[in-house]
C-alpha cells in the first residue's frame, strides 16, 4: 500500500516552504545569488572560468551533495548532465526551505490551543 499525499498535507508543505520569514529570507537570498550568477555568466567576460556558480551550491549544501552523490552512484558521470545538476539544485533549495519552515515552526511552538495573553501580563 502506497502513501498518498492529501490536500491538507500538501498545503502544510507549501506553508512550511514558502509561508514563513525564515524560508522567505533563504529563498530570497538564493534568488538574489541566482540572478548574480546569471548576470555574471551571460554578461561578464572572464579570462578563465568564473566561480560565481559555487555560491549557489554552497547555499544548497548539504542536500545538493546528497543528490550529486546519488547521481554518481546511479552512474552519472562527474555530477551528471546539466539538467540533473539544475534539478538537484532546485529540489535541494526547496527541501531546505521546507526544513527551515519546519524548524521555525518548531521553535515558535504550537499555534493551536494557545490562549491569548491578557493585557499587561
Amino acid at each position: 500500500m502506497g502513501h498518498q499525499v492529501t490536500g491538507k498535507q500538501l498545503r502544510t508543505l507549501v506553508r512550511l516552504t514558502f509561508g514563513n520569514a525564515a524560508s522567505r529570507i533563504y529563498l530570497g537570498l538564493v534568488l538574489a545569488v541566482a540572478v548574480l550568477v546569471a548576470v555574471d555568466t551571460l554578461f561578464v567576460s572572464h579570462d578563465d572560468a568564473s566561480l560565481s556558480g559555487v555560491w549557489l551550491f554552497l547555499l544548497a549544501a548539504p542536500t545538493v551533495v546528497v543528490f550529486l552523490v546519488g547521481g554518481s552512484m546511479a552512474g552519472a558521470d562527474a555530477g551528471g548532465p546539466a539538467w540533473f545538476l539544475h534539478a538537484a539544485l532546485v529540489v535541494s533549495v526547496l527541501v531546505q526551505a521546507c526544513a527551515l519552515g519546519w524548524f521555525s515552526r518548531l521553535l515558535s511552538g504550537p499555534r493551536r490551543g494557545r490562549s491569548p495573553r491578557p493585557r499587561g501580563a
